[in-house]
C-alpha cells in the first residue's frame, strides 16, 4: 500500500504529465501549477531542496505568464 507521502509525489506526476495534454495554455498552466504544488510539498516531505525550488521557480514563472496572458484577454 502507498504511503500519503508516495500518493503526493504520483498526483504531482499525474498533473504535470496531464498539463502536457492541455491545448489552451492558460489551463496547461494552470494544471501545472497543481502539479508542482503537490511537487513542493511532495519534496517539502522527502526533505528534498532541489525539487522544492525547482518547482517553486516553476510555479512563479507559470504565474507570470497567466498575469500576463490574463491582462492581455482584460484589455
Amino acid at each position: 500500500m502507498p504511503t500519503t507521502i508516495e500518493i503526493i509525489g504520483y498526483l504531482a506526476s499525474l498533473f504535470v504529465l496531464l498539463s502536457f495534454f492541455m491545448k489552451k495554455i492558460a489551463t496547461l498552466r494552470m494544471v501545472n501549477i497543481v502539479g508542482c504544488s503537490f511537487f513542493i510539498a511532495y519534496g517539502i516531505l522527502i526533505n528534498s531542496i532541489p525539487i522544492i525550488i525547482t518547482n517553486v521557480a516553476i510555479v512563479l514563472v507559470n504565474s507570470y505568464y497567466l498575469m500576463q496572458y490574463f491582462r492581455k484577454k482584460v484589455e
